[in-house]
C-alpha cells in the first residue's frame, strides 16, 4: 500500500446502513493494512481550526522566559509547556526538534479522576488560548468516539464498547511547534520514527510534505491530508488490545529541504487515551490458532507509565 486511504465520517453517522457498513469496512481494512486513514466529516469547523492555529502560534511566539513559566516540574510534561529538545523517540538519544503544549481532560462527575489528572495550565497572556483549546479538545474527542465505534463494529464487538473507557479518559491535545532549523541537525529530526502510545491519534496539520508512514515493506511513504481532513492512526494500546490485528504504524516527521529550513511547521495531534483502569488484555475475538495471544495482560495506566519512562519524560 503506497497511499493513505480516505474515508468520510458522514457515512458512519448517516442513517443509511449500507453507507455505515462501507465506512466500517474501509476503515477496518485501512487499519489492518497500514494503520492510517485520512478522515473527512469530522466535528471541527473551519472557524475553530483557524482560531486554534492563531492561538497556538500566538503562544509559541511568546518570549522563551514567558513560555517557561508554564513548564510544570514533576508531572512528566502531561500539562502545560514542554520546551525545545526535551522529548526523544523510544530508543533514540537525539531529542526531537520541537516544543509543545499539552491540554488534558476536562473531567466531568468524577472526583477520583479529577484528583488523578494534573490540572490544565492557564496562559494569562492569551485570554482565548485555553478556551479555544478546550473547544478543539471536545470536538476531537467526539470525532474519536465515532471512529472507535466503527472499529468496535469491525472487530465484532458491541458498537459502544469503547465509550465507557474513553469518557473522562486521559486524552491529550498537543499543539506542536517545529521551529526554523538554524544549523545542520546531526542525527535529529523534527520527530524521529516512533509509534504512538494511545488508542488512536487524530492529527491536525498534516497538509504538505513532512509526515511519513512506514508500510509493511519497510518503505517510507508521504502521508498528506487534504485541508478538510484529519490524519488518524492506530496507537500501541489499540494494537496490543487487538493482538496486532489493527496496526500501530511507525511514522516520523522529516526535516524540510534546506531551502525551507527558515520556516516553522505546526501540527496538532489529539492522543485518545482511555481511563487508566482500562484493561488492555488481548481481546478474545482477536485470538485464534494462527494468531495466538502475543501480549501479557496490562492496564492502560501501567502501559502509559512504562512508555513515559522510555521517552525520558518521567524518571
Amino acid at each position: 500500500m503506497n497511499t493513505i486511504p480516505s474515508v468520510d465520517l458522514n457515512d458512519f453517522i448517516s442513517n443509511d446502513s449500507n453507507r455505515k457498513q462501507k465506512f466500517v469496512d474501509a476503515i477496518g481494512k485501512a487499519y489492518e493494512d497500514i494503520g492510517f486513514v485520512a478522515l473527512k466529516g469530522h466535528f471541527l469547523d473551519d472557524t475553530l481550526v483557524e482560531n486554534l492555529y492563531k492561538e497556538v502560534k500566538n503562544f509559541f511566539d511568546l518570549p522563551l522566559e514567558t513560555k517557561q513559566k508554564y513548564e510544570i516540574p514533576g508531572i512528566g510534561g502531561q500539562r502545560g509547556y514542554v520546551s525545545f529538545g526535551k522529548e526523544s523517540a523510544k530508543g533514540k538519544k537525539e531529542a526531537d526538534l520541537k516544543e509543545f503544549w499539552h491540554f488534558g481532560q476536562y473531567v466531568e462527575n468524577n472526583d477520583k479522576l479529577k484528583a488523578e489528572y494534573p490540572e490544565n495550565v492557564i496562559v494569562e497572556e492569551l485570554p482565548e488560548f485555553n478556551k479555544t483549546g478546550k473547544e478543539a479538545y471536545k470536538m476531537l474527542e467526539k470525532t474519536a468516539k465515532y471512529v472507535l465505534r466503527a472499529l468496535a463494529t469491525h472487530l465484532g464487538l458491541e458498537e459502544t464498547y469503547f465509550d465507557t473507557y474513553i469518557y473522562n479518559g486521559n486524552s491529550i491535545l498537543r499543539p506542536i511547534h517545529y521551529p526554523p532549523i538554524t544549523e545542520e541537525p546531526k542525527a535529529a529530526e523534527r520527530a524521529a520514527a516512533h509509534g504512538d502510545i494511545n488508542l488512536i491519534t487524530l492529527l491536525m496539520g498534516a497538509q504538505g510534505r513532512g509526515l511519513q508512514v512506514q508500510n509493511h515493506k519497510g518503505e517510507w511513504i508521504d502521508a498528506i491530508a487534504e485541508p478538510d481532513e484529519l490524519m488518524i492512526n492506530v496507537g500501541d494500546m489499540l494494537s496490543r488490545h487487538t493482538n496486532n490485528k489493527l496496526k500501530s504504524t511507525i511514522h516520523r516527521v522529516i526535516n524540510p529541504p534546506k531551502e525551507l529550513w527558515g520556516t516553522s511547521r505546526y501540527s496538532i495531534p489529539f492522543f485518545m487515551h482511555p481511563i487508566s483502569a482500562m484493561k488492555l488484555d488481548v481481546l478474545d475475538v482477536c485470538v485464534d490458532a494462527e494468531n495466538p495471544k502475543a501480549f501479557e495482560d496490562i492496564t492502560a495506566g501501567e502501559f502509559l507509565n512504562e512508555r513515559l519512562k522510555e521517552l525520558g519524560l518521567i524518571k
